[in-house]
């Protein structure tokens, strides 16, 4: 297995082998203090000689060196795997602060750019009349106009400027442009007379 901090980013299942790993080394402490305990209670540091110096007889001396041997070095192994069980999470957080940060960002700039690409509308369209040149023309209620005709947001005073290009463009194709759900939208449209009122609709 790859070392945390090693060439390739850690994943969740080197963690998850990590951690398999501590439990297997937390189990064969625990299984080597148990072969102490048998000994007759003999633990880390209780003395293997007797009162003359002489190695004590009623313990197996070699199972119980080997034990206290083999203690230390798990313990120390499970020292350092702890450390990278540590500094996997922390690489595997870090990653994932990373990751939604950036995911942010790169949601605000497709925003930003979405914003900065529509633009801006100076009239909403409130009311379509059925069989209306605005209606065959396929206006929406809601469309917002950003452009009709030679009328955009940078020279629209009032609706005047709108009624004015219609009489002037009666019977010709007007070009106009509308955001309809966040999309910009053209459609043509021709100002003529028809069975109801104005030359539109």
């Amino acid at each position: 297995m790859a070392e945390p901090g090693g060439g390739r980013p850690v994943t969740i299942s080197d963690v998850q082998q990590l951690v398999r790993r501590k439990d297997e080394i937390e189990a064969q402490i625990k299984a080597c203090y148990e072969l102490l305990e048998g000994q007759k209670g003999v633990g880390m540091h209780e003395p293997l000689v007797d009162a003359e110096g002489f190695p004590r007889n009623d313990i197996d001396l070699y199972q119980v060196r080997t034990a206290r041997h083999n203690i230390i070095c798990l313990q120390n192994d499970h020292k350092a795997l702890m450390k990278q069980v540590e500094e996997a999470l922390h690489q595997l957080h870090a990653r994932e602060k990373e990751k939604q940060a950036r995911d942010e960002a790169e949601a605000l700039a497709e925003t930003m750019s979405q914003n900065q690409s529509l633009p801006q509308p100076f009239a909403k369209v409130n009311a379509v009349t059925p069989g209306s040149p605005a209606s065959v023309s396929g206006l929406q209620v809601d469309d917002e106009i950003v452009e009709f005709g030679s009328v955009n947001a940078n020279n629209f005073q009032n609706l005047q400027n709108i009624a004015t290009v219609v009489q002037h463009s009666e019977g010709r194709p007007l070009s106009v442009t509308v955001i309809r759900g966040g999309r910009r939208v053209h459609v043509g449209l021709t100002p003529k007379r028809w069975a109801g009122k104005g030359l539109l609709g």
